[in-house]
C-alpha cells in the first residue's frame, strides 16, 4: 500500500471557517485516501503564506488573492460574502465617514478585504495594522479613533459600549447592489487537475454536510467563537452569517461580484495591477 497523498488545509481559528471545514477534518467524510490536516492562523498570517504557496489549500481574503492570484486559484465553493453586511467600522462616540478623513483607523491586515472595502469607502483614512482580536480593545482605550472589526466583533462591539460608523457591506451592497466578497478558499495552481477537482468536490461535500447537519457542525464549531462560545443564538447567527448557501457555490453573481471588487480595487489605485479572477470546481 503507498502513503496516502497529505493535503494540507489552512484557515483562521473561527467558527464559521470551521463550521464548513468540519466533515473534512474531523474524519466525517470518506476522504478517498488522502489524508487531511488542518492549519489554524489568523487571515492576514494566512495571506502571507500564500504568497509563499505554503499549503495546498488555503482561506485567504479576496483581497489578498489580487497579489498571488498566479499561485492560487478559487475554489467554487467555500466562500464567504457579506450579504447587506460585513465589517464594522466602529469608535467609541458616533462619527461621520468625513469625520475619520485623515484619522487612523485599526485594521486587521494590509491584505483584509475588509481594509481594501475600508479604502474604498473613504480613501482620506490612514491606517494601523492590529491583531484583529485586539481591534476592540484599542479602539474602546482611545489608542486609535475607529477600528474595522471582523469575525464576532461584528456581533459584540456594542456590547462595551462602541459605536458603529459603517458596515462596509450594507454600504457597498448600497453601492453595488450585489454582497460583498470577503475570503475564499484556494487551491495551489500546480496541483494537477483531477486532483484539484477531486478536491473542490471534497470541500463542497464538506459544507453541504455541515448545512445539513447544523447541529453537529455547531457543536465542533462553537469551540472556535471567540467571545460567544457560551451564547448558542450568536454562534449560530454568526455562522448563518458567512456559511450559507453563496458558501456552497459562488454561482454566476457571487462571481461576479469578486470581479467587481478586484476591479475597483484597481481602478482606485488600491491594487496593483487587473486581475481577472480564475476559479476552479470539483
Amino acid at each position: 500500500m503507498t502513503n496516502p497523498t497529505i493535503i494540507r488545509i489552512a484557515h483562521s481559528p473561527d467558527s464559521d471557517d470551521a463550521f464548513m471545514f468540519y466533515a473534512l477534518t474531523q474524519n466525517v467524510l470518506d476522504t478517498e485516501g488522502l489524508e487531511i490536516t488542518h492549519q489554524l492562523d489568523d487571515i492576514e498570517t494566512l495571506n502571507q503564506a500564500a504568497f509563499k504557496g505554503t499549503y495546498e489549500i488555503t482561506a485567504f481574503s479576496i483581497h489578498g488573492y489580487a497579489y498571488f492570484a498566479d499561485k492560487y486559484k478559487l475554489m467554487s465553493s467555500g466562500a464567504s460574502f457579506g450579504d447587506g453586511y460585513g465589517p464594522v467600522v466602529v469608535a467609541k462616540e458616533a462619527r461621520s465617514r468625513d469625520q475619520l478623513s485623515g484619522k487612523t483607523v485599526a485594521i486587521p491586515g494590509e491584505l483584509t478585504t475588509a481594509h481594501l472595502a475600508l479604502k474604498l469607502w473613504n480613501p482620506a483614512v490612514e491606517t494601523a495594522i492590529v491583531p484583529f482580536d485586539k481591534i476592540l480593545d484599542v479602539v474602546q482605550s482611545g489608542e486609535y479613533e475607529a477600528g474595522v472589526v471582523i469575525h464576532e466583533g461584528q456581533l459584540t462591539y456594542g456590547d462595551i459600549g462602541l459605536s458603529k460608523v459603517a458596515d462596509l457591506g450594507e454600504w457597498w451592497g448600497e453601492e453595488t447592489g450585489g454582497p460583498l466578497p470577503l475570503g475564499g478558499n484556494g487551491i495551489r495552481s500546480d496541483i494537477e487537475a483531477e486532483l484539484s477537482r477531486r478536491l473542490c468536490r471534497l470541500l463542497t461535500q464538506s459544507i453541504a454536510y455541515a448545512l445539513d447537519n447544523r447541529e453537529e457542525a455547531l457543536e465542533y464549531a462553537s469551540r472556535y467563537a471567540r467571545g460567544i462560545e457560551d451564547d448558542p443564538v450568536r454562534s449560530d447567527k454568526f455562522v448563518g452569517m458567512y456559511v450559507n448557501e453563496w458558501t456552497r457555490d459562488y454561482g454566476e453573481a457571487g462571481r461576479r461580484a469578486v470581479q467587481l471588487l478586484l476591479d475597483r480595487g484597481y481602478e482606485a489605485g488600491i491594487l496593483p495591477k487587473r486581475i481577472v479572477a480564475e476559479f476552479v470546481g470539483g
